[in-house]
């Protein structure tokens, strides 16, 4: 949500110094998101989103008496309405976010449990935590995000290692994402033969429902080192963006199984657009489903739920963590 709080002091540069009206931003932020915003059917059929009510609205409070503040935290309510956290509206002082996906639902994770099963003597590359829980002999490795590099050669040095364990433990609870790219170089590792993960779709007009066919996304198995063994992915509502798309992926490999709760979502791939006044709208334009045609932008349903009381919490144990050590034994 925007922060008030700097009001007064932005209040104080002259509206003058704005490169066009506010009248002439808001309609260019709403007809921008109008013509090409990916999501506006599905959301209608989930929770009644109209645009048109949400122009008739906000148009009304829109005047060229508002400072920059106050038009950003309008613009900021406005796109809340969509219900996306890949809805961003960049200002030179400001950055517009919708968390809700997440910050409406228990964390279900802790770094200081992650601490008591992995330890201090862990191995670390491109951003990814690894060891072996003994003496059950689990491997485990934590992803918090895709947007830390790692290489090929990484990854296979990593699952040579803990090749010795009998399953494997993939922990991305509460990363938000990064890079598709890192996402799917991960995956590719989990499979031994190229396999269909889901579908795209293009916007091709500006009508809400002008889009393409269905664009056929398969996962292609890495050519070298892979993990055969079974695997638990580990998932909260954290979970979000190239992450989900993770998860998404991984629920169509072999031997893969998904513990946690549902991720947070964030189906749709960004495109950003500049308003008259230089500020900047990102924003869903292509939407993603599974490989059964269902959107994924409000996020994936594990195989197991599983929760981390405050019983489990003051007791030291990630019931998670817990349970997929149990279901790889």
């Amino acid at each position: 949500m925007a922060i008030i709080s700097i009001a007064a002091i932005v209040s104080c540069v002259d509206v003058d110094e704005r490169a066009d009206n506010n009248v002439e931003n808001f309609e260019a932020l709403w007809s921008v998101l109008d013509q090409k915003y990916c999501y506006f059917d599905y959301k209608n059929k989930e929770y009644g989103l109209d645009w048109n009510q949400v122009y008739a609205k906000y148009r009304p409070l829109v005047s060229d008496t508002l400072n920059e503040v106050e038009l950003f935290n309008l613009f900021d309510s406005m796109l809340d309405e969509l219900r996306d956290g890949h809805v961003n509206l960049v200002s030179y002082f400001n950055t517009s976010r919708y968390w809700d996906w997440q910050e409406n639902y228990p964390s279900n994770f802790s770094d200081t449990l992650q601490r008591k099963y992995l330890g201090t003597n862990y191995a670390m590359v491109g951003g990814l935590k690894y060891g072996v829980f003994m003496p059950d002999s689990i491997a485990y490795v934590y992803c918090g995000s895709f947007s830390s590099g790692f290489s090929d050669n990484n990854l296979t040095y990593m699952l040579y290692l803990l090749s010795p364990a009998k399953g494997l433990i993939l922990d991305i609870r509460s990363n938000g994402g990064g890079d598709l790219t890192m996402s799917e170089r991960l995956a590719a590792r989990f499979t031994e033969e190229k396999i269909l993960t889901g579908y795209m779709r293009h916007k091709t007009g500006s009508g809400h429902s002008d889009f393409s066919d269905y664009d056929a996304q398969y996962l292609k198995p890495f050519n070298g080192v892979r993990w055969k063994k079974p695997v638990v992915v580990l998932t909260n509502r954290g979970v979000y963006s190239a992450a989900n798309q993770f998860v998404n992926m991984m629920k169509c490999c072999p031997n893969v199984k998904i513990v946690g709760d549902k991720t947070g979502g964030g189906g749709g791939m960004p495109f950003n657009n500049e308003l008259p006044n230089g500020w900047t709208v990102r924003f869903s334009a292509c939407p993603c489903y599974d490989k059964d045609k269902k959107d994924i932008e409000f996020g994936i349903e594990p195989d197991y739920y599983v929760s981390i009381t405050d019983e489990d919490f003051n007791r030291g144990k990630d019931t998670i963590i817990e349970f997929a050590i149990d279901l790889l034994k």
